[in-house]
């Protein structure tokens, strides 16, 4: 920050098993958006490693690690980031495009597998919120990576609309045996997962 540098995590040090699902807590600042990007390979650490199945996720160049992160990964964000004039069948097809792989079909499958069958022709103003992350979700599984990776997913939703997201998003993992890492302020819902990590200034408790 200017001529001042914040260290913002200390002495992370920590193993994620294939097929768990991790929930990092902690108060707004703490940390835990910083490891979650650090750990998807999208905010390279000023010191140390982050090793997905063997491999030195901050090796070799920005577009293999972009490669990487779209073949290997799903991402599920508070803010939807859908791009608000394509439908939903086309907002979660994108990931399969970018990877040069047609996903018309796989995309059409991962928006039933999240209940929006009725919904694939309409664009993300005519959704509801819950129906928006239903269809980021959707974009998130639709090239069958090996974790997921859902920061602050119920930020933007009623309780009532949140507890079915991450109802969603826990059926699906363990449905597929995909690995989940949830970031939340929320210790009721972090409860529900394999293990809760709780991060305070930087370091993990």
């Amino acid at each position: 920050m200017g001529a001042r540098r914040i260290q913002v995590l200390r002495g992370i040090s920590l193993e994620v098993a294939h097929g768990e699902v991790v929930f990092i807590c902690g108060a707004s600042g703490a940390g835990k958006t910083t490891l979650m990007y650090t750990l998807a390979g999208l905010e390279r650490p000023r010191s140390g490693t982050v090793e997905f199945e063997g491999r030195n996720l901050y090796n070799g160049s920005s577009s293999s690690q972009a490669r990487f992160r779209n073949e290997k990964m799903g991402f599920v964000f508070q803010g939807y980031f859908l791009l608000a004039e394509l439908t939903a069948l086309e907002n979660v097809s994108l990931p399969g495009r970018i990877g040069r792989r047609s996903t018309i079909k796989s995309a059409e499958e991962s928006l039933r597998a999240v209940g929006l069958a009725d919904r694939l022709h309409h664009l993300p103003p005519e959704l509801s919120g819950g129906e928006q992350q239903r269809v980021a979700i959707a974009r998130a599984l639709v090239n069958d990576p090996e974790i997921i990776f859902a920061d602050e997913p119920t930020g933007n939703l009623d309780s009532k609309t949140g507890d079915a997201i991450v109802d969603l998003l826990l059926m699906l993992a363990r449905e597929r045996k995909k690995t989940l890492l949830v970031v939340t302020h929320d210790a009721r819902l972090a409860a529900r997962g394999d293990r809760t990590l709780q991060i305070v200034d930087g370091v993990l408790e």
